[in-house]
């Protein structure tokens, strides 16, 4: 399933995702862990500027998607929590942002 190619659907009354396709769809994300039931990463940039950069490209990410994530910005990192309120849990809703926010880094 390549997660770039969906988009997020209200997710109101769904149940969380189980364990298993919890632990599948983590194994194509780099980086990321399940921490409680958020969906969670630290991104480390060179400064403030690529930072904020950074932020505001999610940002227009999560409006897009109307998936929002709960954030910690810093100097030069962000904590990103993606976790869908209401399922009490992950959803596929958390694994496609993420996945799009992945996509914001350049690889080499």
């Amino acid at each position: 399933m390549n997660l770039l190619e969906l988009s997020c659907t209200p997710q109101h009354g769904q149940n969380p995702l189980a364990d298993n396709t919890v632990k599948q769809l983590l194994s194509s994300l780099p980086e990321w862990q399940v921490v409680g039931i958020e969906l969670n990463k630290t991104y480390r940039f060179a400064n403030y500027h690529e930072t904020m950069a950074f932020v505001n490209a999610l940002a227009w990410i999560a409006h897009q998607e109307d998936h929002h994530p709960d954030l910690s910005v810093h100097y030069n990192r962000v904590v990103v929590n993606f976790s869908t309120h209401d399922a009490g849990g992950l959803t596929l809703n958390d694994f496609i942002c993420a996945a799009k926010t992945e996509a914001l880094i350049k690889r080499p």
